[in-house]
């Protein structure tokens, strides 16, 4: 039975290496699969998911309006599809992941989403609080802190690398953002040491 992945991560982890990799492996047995990414992300207005290795592939574009169980339908219908990916699915609605999810479960095609679990203030997107709720499979993509630590944080930098605790969720600037221990984001992010106190352990 298809089932809903969901591979989440911090930023810099390599979950765009990760999906490219996979969609190639199956075109490279001649299936077909289907390439989705934010439109925050559209560069003159065309989808793009890349790598920092270097590697790209064009992607469609959703945004929150997007319905992407009528679009895989269609697209389906005039070439079948074996394997769906999503990048950046941290901004997808509760509603898309639903969506998914009926792929799987009444297209019978898997799908692979990929993004972040939390942001820079340390809450939860709506798109990955509903794919941790209701993904068949989470997987975690490790990546680490500057300390070596596994990374599991995401610290938002202004230009003079002061670390943001205030502001809209989404920021697509991703130079502006540095993915840290849960120790060194709360250092960062002025939580510790608590107010009053002096001891650091």
């Amino acid at each position: 039975m298809a089932k809903l992945y969901f591979s989440y991560a911090a930023m810099n982890a390599g979950k765009s290496t990760i999906l490219l990799q996979a969609s190639y492996n199956y075109r490279e047995r001649g299936m077909n699969t289907m390439l989705f990414t934010s439109a925050l992300y559209a560069e003159d207005g065309v989808g793009l998911i890349s790598s920092r290795l270097g590697v790209s592939a064009e992607a469609e574009l959703y945004t929150e309006e997007t319905d992407l169980f009528a679009r895989i339908c269609d697209q389906h219908a005039a070439t079948p599809i074996s394997c769906v990916f999503v990048d950046e699915a941290q901004f997808l609605t509760a509603p898309q992941v639903w969506q998914l999810a009926r792929v799987a479960d009444r297209l019978g095609i898997p799908v692979m989403s990929f993004g972040l679990r939390t942001d820079f203030q340390g809450k939860l997107f709506p798109g990955s609080s509903e794919l941790l709720a209701i993904a068949d499979v989470l997987r975690e993509v490790r990546t680490i802190c500057h300390c070596g630590a596994k990374a599991t944080m995401v610290v938002r930098q202004d230009a003079e690398g002061h670390a943001l605790t205030i502001g809209d969720q989404v920021s697509i600037e991703k130079t502006v953002y540095v993915s840290l221990c849960r120790r060194h984001w709360e250092e960062e992010t002025g939580r510790w040491p608590l107010a009053g106190t002096t001891h650091d352990h």
